[in-house]
């Protein structure tokens, strides 16, 4: 099994557990909207650009808007499926890399979208799994920032970032670091620096 393949799974049950009107991390998305804009990216090539290009955003939106009738339990068990055999994502390689990642922290978009949420139980393959990852895409999601970062596990296990003028140290479980670079407020991190360098990243975009 791997990361994509068991968040995947999560996610489903997630979906079937909530229903289609759960709030989520995603602006005004609200369940409905982030599975159709999850099934759109990996089953409707044609339109996903529009989730990265602005000016394209319309196309993704309308194909979005084609899921509003469909049965919740038929949009669940498409995720659910797996992308089909002329996609991309059907790659291993692919789907490691880029589904790994979308899965978790829309996972947790779902289940931290109302108050009262805590972190899942620390779990070995999935932490080293972000882990990982994180070190492989962290200084893309943090370009935007002014000031150098570090992240650091609670065992202790760190790594720079980004280099840069002044350094702000970000400390928390793989998981709550992946969800911090991915630019989401819901998460349980700590961060070590001097005011103005924690200030100066507080103020950055994060994420794609």
């Amino acid at each position: 099994m791997s990361l994509a393949t068991d968040e995947r799974a999560a996610i489903c049950d997630e979906f079937d557990r909530v229903g289609p009107d759960r709030p989520t991390l995603c602006g005004d998305w609200d369940t409905r909207d982030l599975l159709a804009h999850l099934l759109v990216r990996e089953r409707r090539p044609w339109a996903a650009p529009g989730i990265l290009v602005p000016a394209l955003a319309p196309l993704t939106e309308h194909a979005m808007a084609c899921y509003a009738t469909v049965p919740w339990t038929a949009m669940v068990q498409e995720l659910r499926a797996g992308a089909p055999v002329w996609s991309p994502y059907r790659i291993g390689a692919v789907d490691g890399f880029a589904n790994g990642t979308e899965f978790f922290v829309h996972h947790e978009d779902v289940r931290r979208g109302e108050p009262g949420w805590t972190p899942r139980p620390p779990d070995a393959a999935r932490d080293e799994a972000l882990w990982t990852l994180l070190l492989r895409m962290g200084r893309m999601l943090h370009r935007a920032s002014p000031v150098g970062i570090v992240v650091r596990r609670p065992g202790g296990a760190s790594h720079v970032l980004r280099p840069g003028p002044g350094v702000v140290t970000i400390v928390g479980e793989p998981g709550e670091l992946v969800l911090h670079a991915f630019g989401r407020a819901a998460v349980r991190v700590e961060l070590e620096g001097t005011r103005g360098d924690v200030e100066a990243l507080a103020g950055a975009s994060r994420g794609l």
